[in-house]
């Protein structure tokens, strides 16, 4: 009796020595041989530079940190997993608002250089609900061409015009490659509301909410954005004489000072900034009007023609939604223009190039202070935490107004609790 007793403990002894076994066994097969994801941020961020004071204080005891995209790269390839790269690179891909929703917007951005700075730029005012024409210069390398087709690919929203012009700085090409993005943003199916035109070096101050709200604000519901003033005696050889792009490096004089007709149709001749926030209906006027299409035409052989054309239609009575007493209203642009410093603003904190300041970061306090819609210029490549933090700034705010459940990788900031030099995530709200 005694010797099956003896029996029986050593078999179950040895059942349970087998089953550990096998569960041993299973474990390493279910569980893959990698290290676990480490817990400590400092290997997924990198601390927001002290020097960005514009983004608000951190709770007590926490710290910003920027979700680091440093590693991530901004060139596309044709194969790309584009679920992976709109969450990679921080796209919003809803919807924040129902205001906004409701009020679709059109951009036109002008580009030719620098595709981190382009990326960036779209990522900041991309919403699923708009709609965005990219004209890319023809002059530009075929491979950043190729990077930003595949890229406008990846978004149903995001396309290059279908003409693109070699673009001359203050030439007739800059011009047309806006009419040319209006051409296809009309037969868009996305029912836009109004159309801005962007270039390269430029980044929001406002938010997409903020955007739409400042446009159906009182003063601008149904009217078109334009500043811009009747044509000062300095700025009347622009028009007066006949200009040429040369080799689509710049825009010269055409032979001996050879004089212009007057303006079609005789109309007054305005001048303004070559930026602008348009209603469609006068987008299809500017298309389809025979007064416009003249003055398009006679425009041809001006200089910096865009800087003229929106702004003299725009005081035309029959131009739909157009501002026939305006001025220079409207807070389109916050550029830092050499000869108005020590009056609009106290010097650039940056560098100045062709007399307009290269922002640097301790510019953004004033431009933050404008409440402009956009600001220009940046320059990664000269200043590039200038960008960074005003990114920061206004990735933050965007969130901070919207009004459904925030997704992780739209965050370009994590805010986390510093013990014993360990970053620790704080949880989300």
């Amino acid at each position: 009796m005694v010797h099956l007793e003896n029996t029986k403990c050593s078999f179950l002894f040895c059942l349970g020595v087998c089953i550990l076994i096998c569960f041993a066994i299973y474990l390493k097969a279910k569980i893959p041989n990698t290290p676990l994801p480490s817990t400590d941020l400092s290997s997924q961020t990198t601390p927001v530079p002290q020097s960005c004071d514009i983004l608000p204080p951190a709770t007590s005891g926490f710290k910003w940190q920027q979700n680091d995209c440093k590693n991530i790269s901004y060139e596309t390839k044709p194969d790309a997993n584009c679920t992976l790269l709109q969450s990679d690179l921080h796209f919003i891909m809803e919807p924040l608002s129902k205001e906004e929703d409701d009020f679709p917007l059109a951009f036109i951005i002008t580009i030719h250089k620098e595709l981190e700075t382009f990326v960036r730029l779209l990522r900041a005012i991309y919403a699923p609900q708009n709609v965005y024409c990219i004209h890319i210069d023809a002059k530009a390398p075929e491979e950043y061409k190729t990077s930003i087709r595949n890229l406008a690919g990846c978004f149903p929203n995001v396309f290059v015009a279908s003409v693109n012009e070699k673009v001359t700085y203050a030439g007739f090409s800059r011009l047309q490659a806006d009419i040319n993005c209006m051409k296809d943003l009309v037969k868009s199916p996305t029912n836009w509301k109004r159309v801005i035109n962007l270039c390269g070096q430029d980044f929001p101050i406002q938010t997409n909410l903020e955007l739409v709200r400042y446009m159906q604000g009182p003063e601008w519901k149904d009217r078109n954005m334009t500043p811009g003033i009747k044509q000062p005696l300095t700025m009347k050889h622009r028009t007066e004489f006949q200009y040429e792009e040369v080799k689509g490096t710049h825009v010269a004089p055409k032979g001996k000072a050879q004089k212009k007709g007057p303006p079609p149709h005789n109309l007054t001749i305005y001048f303004g900034t070559a930026y602008y926030s348009l209603t469609r209906p006068f987008v299809e006027f500017v298309l389809n009007d025979k007064v416009a299409k003249d003055l398009l035409e006679w425009s041809r052989d001006t200089f910096s023609p865009d800087e003229h054309f929106w702004v003299t239609l725009n005081h035309m009575k029959e131009a739909p939604g157009s501002y026939v007493e305006g001025e220079w209203d409207g807070n389109i642009r916050a550029i830092k223009w050499r000869d108005q410093e020590g009056t609009a603003h106290q010097g650039c904190k940056g560098q100045y190039i062709r007399d307009i300041c290269v922002y640097g970061i301790g510019d953004l306090p004033w431009l933050i202070k404008s409440e402009s819609m956009f600001a220009n210029k940046f320059e990664t490549a000269s200043f590039p935490e200038a960008l960074d933090c005003l990114e920061l700034w206004h990735r933050h705010k965007v969130l901070q107004q919207a009004t459904v459940p925030i997704q992780p990788s739209w965050r370009l900031t994590t805010e986390v609790e510093v013990i014993n030099s360990t970053l620790i995530s704080k949880p989300e709200d």
